[in-house]
């Protein structure tokens, strides 16, 4: 599997992400797929300390002990739980951030994460001192580089502007186009990466897209896009690579843009997490392809957080 730079660090990451939220609680299962992706090349896993309440990152750590350096561990903070309160809440303060990076260290079986991620972001952040506190974990040596994981414009310019990121984590798909007008051609210039997530907008853009709309959807849309108007849409889609899987063109819409480094896909399965993977190592859109694919999809923008 081909691999990418991670912005201006040393990381190669391969094209292929493993999403692991939704790899479950049941660690022999979730190893079988962890070992799959890894026999696949890839060598990039996305967690993150709220998904099952530190349970996965647990399970990470446990399943690649043996195979550490050979892997980039992406994990996020600032969601915290506390007993008492009701829910998660956001805390993106200095003290929180080097407080919790232990907690994932140990969940992990790590002494550093290769890539600590922010996990949201706003404006009324003291981001200054969010910032600082990154800025201090790598001067520790306790993560390597960091970024954030963000889709509000206003949020993102702010840590080009003022930090050392490496990577913004977004949302991005043939369906949901947003970064293309506002992020992408900032970050590019500025020689920070995008990791896209949801790159199959929640399984529509996958083989079983129109059954997934039938039985998922259940008469409701995508985002901007009616219920009716993705039934039209899926077979349109389709038909512009009718002898590639619509999950490989979806990928390979992200991976279109050099300044996407991978896409995150989550596997639960190890047939998903093969299909994943000769996706993303299939054949890249010409730049026809390419267009035919914006010319049928909606160009849109962030209307918030600008």
């Amino acid at each position: 599997m081909k691999k990418r730079q991670l912005g201006s660090s040393d990381l190669m990451v391969s094209e292929l992400g493993l999403g692991c939220m939704s790899l479950g609680t049941d660690y022999a299962q979730a190893k079988n797929v962890i070992d799959q992706a890894l026999d696949l090349g890839v060598n990039y896993l996305d967690t993150a300390d709220l998904y099952d309440f530190g349970t996965n990152e647990e399970i990470i750590g446990k399943a690649i002990r043996e195979k550490r350096q050979e892997i980039i561990i992406a994990t996020k903070v600032g969601n915290r739980w506390e007993e008492g309160k009701e829910g998660w809440h956001w805390d993106a303060s200095k003290s929180y951030i080097k407080e919790e990076v232990k907690e994932s260290l140990r969940r992990l079986g790590t002494n550093y994460i290769d890539l600590y991620q922010l996990h949201g972001g706003t404006m009324e952040d003291r981001i200054d001192e969010t910032i600082e506190a990154f800025e201090d974990l790598k001067q520790e040596g306790v993560i390597r580089y960091y970024g954030i994981s963000s889709i509000r414009p206003n949020v993102i310019r702010e840590y080009v502007k003022k930090s050392s990121i490496v990577s913004v984590m977004m949302q991005y798909s043939m369906f949901d186009r947003r970064p293309e007008e506002a992020v992408l051609p900032l970050l590019s210039k500025h020689n920070i990466s995008v990791v896209a997530r949801g790159p199959v907008a929640k399984g529509l853009l996958s083989e079983n897209g129109t059954q997934k709309l039938e039985s998922k959807f259940n008469g409701k849309g995508y985002l901007d896009y009616s219920y009716e108007e993705l039934t039209s849409l899926l077979p349109d889609l389709k038909q512009v690579r009718p002898d590639h899987s619509l999950t490989e063109s979806a990928l390979q819409y992200c991976l279109h843009s050099p300044v996407v480094a991978s896409v995150i896909a989550g596997a639960s399965t190890i047939k998903q997490i093969k299909d994943n993977a000769k996706a993303v190592s299939g054949t890249p859109l010409t730049a026809a392809e390419y267009e035919q694919y914006q010319a049928l999809t909606k160009s849109s923008v962030y209307e918030a957080h600008r």
